[in-house]
């Protein structure tokens, strides 16, 4: 079958994460895939370009761009395109205007977050007029799709859901190697417990509340320090909130990170703060490490922590519930493990890459049976 996705850029993040190893997998399949971005490459292009597999760029400019918009409609053309598989709103009704027209057998977009954001009137506008030349809507969770079809973003006859996947297999479990090497890479004592985190710094992932939660923490627990893997446009501001609460010390910023799945391994804990979020890549891949989990109820994460089983679910924006979720962690070590072998079962079972590959190729197929566990 010969695939296109079509989506922004490869920049790093969740969704381009998914979207490549999705189009690794299908190459692997034996069908003929190419991914076309409407902007840029990004930084992640590479390692689709190491496989063999195309990654074309439309060069877009700020609005309506015609030039471009011909240059999608020749690459998705040439490829013989069978099925198009757009992800998030603005790819979706660009790539949609695009190819009016070109005969192809399915059209899909995935959603890959909650989509709130006040400011997207227009975006979503245009891409519910897109919606009429679209088969079927994918959401990542359940809680995305009730979402936008209450909010009349997509209609109930379109919507489905396939949680994201991750190739479990690719990431060990925590070891106390793995804990050793940390330590002496950020130069702590051996005892020392690490929480982490994996995210943009941004708004939405709320590090600020995390830090100020970590704060507590380091008052009742002095042998902790906690780790920031990602980059943003708040970095220099985090770093201020880390002094400002006196434990710049013990909060460490290691950036982007092509080597992610190793410092997982070497966690203690893995929390996520957010205010707003889809199907967590994160979570998913801190559920692989076997990782107790702290989470924030937002969005799909009630779908993937199972609260009291695999971790524990706090309400967003609270760094009081935030911080005495993880000293419970940290005060009963044994519950701690139990819970992160526990959420390795669980991604074993329903957070695989090959489940996730599978219920879209069913889409691709014509087939709505994607309903999530």
């Amino acid at each position: 079958m010969n695939i296109t996705h079509f989506v922004e850029s490869l920049d790093r993040g969740g969704l381009e994460r998914m979207v490549l190893e999705l189009v690794k997998y299908q190459h692997r399949q034996g069908h003929r895939c190419q991914v076309v971005c409407l902007y840029s490459p990004g930084s992640l292009a590479h390692e689709l370009d190491e496989e063999g597999i195309a990654v074309k760029v439309c060069g877009k400019r700020q609005g309506l761009d015609l030039a471009a918009l011909a240059r999608a409609r020749r690459m998705v053309s040439s490829h013989a395109t069978e099925v198009l598989h757009t992800h998030n709103a603005v790819a979706h009704y660009q790539a949609v205007l695009a190819t009016c027209g070109l005969p192809m057998r399915q059209v899909i977009n995935t959603r890959h977050g909650m989509g709130v954001n006040r400011r997207a009137r227009r975006r979503e506008w245009l891409y519910r007029r897109a919606l009429a030349r679209t088969d079927t809507v994918v959401t990542v969770c359940e809680a995305a799709r009730s979402d936008a079809i209450r909010r009349g973003i997509i209609p109930p006859s379109k919507a489905c859901v396939v949680p994201n996947g991750i190739q479990v297999e690719a990431f060990a479990t925590t070891s106390s190697l793995a804990r050793s090497r940390i330590a002496r890479l950020l130069d702590l004592p051996e005892q020392t417990r690490v929480i982490g985190t994996v995210g943009r710094l941004n708004w939405t992932k709320d590090q600020r509340g995390l830090i100020r939660a970590f704060k507590t923490v380091h008052e009742h627990a002095a042998d902790t320090a906690l780790i920031l893997i990602g980059d943003g446009e708040l970095r220099t501001a985090l770093q201020q909130s880390a002094l400002d609460e006196g434990v710049a010390d013990c909060v460490h910023f290691l950036g982007d990170r092509s080597d992610v799945r190793e410092w997982l391994q070497g966690l203690d804990m893995f929390v996520l703060s957010s205010l707003s979020e889809g199907y967590s890549m994160a979570l998913l891949e801190a559920s692989a490490a076997a990782l107790p989990i702290v989470a924030t109820d937002v969005g799909g994460n009630g779908e993937i922590v199972r609260n009291g089983t695999t971790g524990s679910l706090v309400p967003a924006g609270n760094p009081v519930a935030l911080a005495e979720a993880m000293l419970a962690f940290l005060r009963n070590p044994q519950h701690a493990v139990a819970s992160g072998r526990a959420a390795r079962a669980w991604v074993e079972q329903y957070g695989s890459l090959e489940t996730m590959a599978m219920r879209y190729a069913q889409l691709y197929d014509g087939s709505k049976e994607c309903q999530t566990q």
